[in-house]
């Protein structure tokens, strides 16, 4: 809507998202000069609404930002004690032991943690510094300034009919003006995606490669619940289907964090992934810890899972994109908080020299150069292998050649070198003619449940009027292509029913009920057509997650 007219604001630096990555640089662009003017932007209804995460946490970053978290109140509350991992068969389990794991696997001195309790004491932290956060404020376009520099984002546009054109309460947004602008969108962030194809910054790189994460909060009963203890299982059920694993994780108040992960590189397009993570929860080893117990929330999102060698560059004119919008999780480990912090770090303190020393809306190389020599390079470097390996060879070659590769990583040197990924998620999808469909167990209302259900868990809620923020670049596809060719597998991969196909009147119609959407992008990932694009809804607008 180029005809707009909207007022502006101008702050020395502009950043999207109150994640772990955009808040840590908002604090640390304050720690070195408080007068810095830094406005942090969060689609979400509150800072933590939107962050799915039961997470362990390697507290590195934190130790870095705010080396006295623990007499500030941070809420780590959880040392892990205990780490144990499994291989599952349908009906039983072998514990893989602890002493031939690589070093950098270990738990001890990690933190079981709300990220969402996390991010809001770090907003408090921030807001305490001076920076601004306006949450409920969706970012929906780049401001471009002379030259091709990024010179802002249009931010709290509303009211807008479900056509697109503007209603009788519409509101044009603001245009939220900086030296610099900071994309801390997380996965697939629809900002970032526009960055990095107008710059070419994947170019040269491999292709970014996901998982999607599935995730309950459950209460258990307090005899069976162990406060500290991290569980890891891979195998059953997904078997050759696909890759991927669970985590359960117990923190305080006799709850636990049921968590399922689908690597989105599976080829066969029958291949349910909620319904795996449904059926996970009937094992035996899990479904003892369950029983008697009630589910309180629910949700999903996807994961990056490319590594070291995926990471597009990050600087273009005027812009850094931090954390998970570049892709920093270290994927054996599960984890990439630590490594978004340190990331914040890393572009606050680039970017508040570059202003020191008179700059604005040039590439902050410096940011560059630290992510990918310095603590986060190193971490991801270690482990870039395992992902491929997994991949071209399955979980039993992996484990072996990729705990190989770790070991000797650790002391400097990789046999392997660096492997490739080479497919996207998408073009690992595979005709729906050479496999048969999976028969599903239907969920018992106990410990498996129908998604939309667990939807409901989740918190999430859209405003109907406004235009579906899931867009279809040819709506004839769906029909006329994915269905006939892959079965139409959006039906299947998205984990909160978003996407069906019905039959009116004697023919096949795609339908998109954006309302459930939990914001986990798989479908922009996932779809084979790439047919599908995740952009944001209203602020404010989406999951609501309590205490994850």
């Amino acid at each position: 809507m180029s005809d707009v007219t909207r007022e502006s604001m101008e702050y020395d630096v502009v950043i999207v998202g109150a994640g772990p990555a955009g808040l840590s640089a908002a604090i640390r662009l304050k720690q070195i000069d408080p007068d810095l003017e830094v406005v942090v932007l969060e689609k979400g209804s509150e800072v933590g609404a939107h962050i799915l995460s039961g997470a362990v946490l390697d507290p590195c970053g934190l130790d870095k930002l705010i080396p006295d978290w623990k007499e500030k109140g941070a809420p780590l509350n959880v040392p892990v004690t205990d780490d144990q991992f499994f291989m599952l068969g349908e009906a039983g389990q072998v514990k893989i032991p602890n002493f031939p794991m690589p070093p950098l696997m270990n738990n001890h001195g990690n933190y079981i943690v709300s990220m969402g309790n996390v991010c809001r004491w770090m907003a408090e932290q921030a807001e305490a510094l001076g920076v601004e956060i306006f949450p409920g404020m969706a970012c929906s376009e780049l401001v471009y300034g002379d030259h091709g520099t990024i010179r802002g984002v249009v931010a709290g546009e509303f009211g807008k009919n479900a056509d697109g054109t503007p209603g009788d309460g519409y509101e044009p947004g603001m245009e939220l003006l900086g030296k610099y602008v900071f994309l801390g969108e997380g996965v697939r962030g629809s900002l970032s995606k526009q960055v990095i194809e107008k710059y070419g910054l994947s170019d040269g790189k491999e292709p970014q490669k996901f998982g999607l994460g599935m995730k309950e909060i459950w209460e258990v009963d307090p005899a069976k619940h162990h406060e500290g203890r991290v569980t890891h299982t891979m195998g059953w059920p997904l078997g050759s289907n696909a890759g991927g694993g669970s985590f359960v994780y117990h923190l305080e108040n006799n709850q636990v964090y049921v968590g399922f992960v689908v690597h989105l590189n599976y080829e066969n397009p029958y291949l349910y992934p909620y319904m795996e993570f449904q059926r996970f929860k009937h094992h035996p080893i899990v479904a003892d810890l369950l029983e008697g117990g009630k589910r309180i929330a629910y949700g999903a999102r996807a994961i990056s899972e490319g590594g070291y060698q995926s990471m597009p560059q990050m600087v273009a004119p005027g812009v850094a994109m931090l954390g998970c919008s570049v892709g920093m999780v270290n994927v054996p480990r599960i984890k990439g908080n630590h490594n978004a912090m340190l990331s914040g770090i890393a572009a606050a303190e680039a970017a508040a020299k570059a202003i020191k020393a008179g700059r604005a809306q040039d590439e902050l190389h410096d940011y560059e150069v630290e992510v990918r020599t310095g603590a986060i390079g190193k971490d991801l470097k270690k482990v870039r292998n395992v992902k491929p390996l997994w991949s071209k060879y399955g979980l039993t070659a992996s484990l072996a050649l990729g705990g190989l590769d770790m070991w000797t990583n650790t002391i400097g040197f990789s046999f392997l070198g660096t492997l490739k990924h080479g497919k996207t998620d998408a073009e690992a999808t595979k005709q729906a003619a050479l496999f048969e469909p999976i028969d599903y167990p239907k969920p018992d209302g106990k410990l498996s449940f129908d998604r939309l259900t667990n939807v409901s868990f989740s918190f999430t809620n859209h405003e109907e009027s406004q235009p579906a923020h899931l867009k279809l670049k040819d709506p004839h596809i769906p029909v006329a292509i994915n269905l006939p060719k892959y079965a139409e597998p959006a039906q299947r991969y998205c984990p909160a029913g978003v996407y069906e196909v019905v039959e009116k009147d004697g023919s096949e119609e795609f339908v998109i009920n954006f309302q459930n959407c939990v914001h986990c992008k798989t479908c922009d990932i996932k779809d084979p057509s790439q047919n599908i694009e995740w952009t944001v809804p209203q602020g404010g607008d989406g999951p609501n997650y309590p205490n994850m």
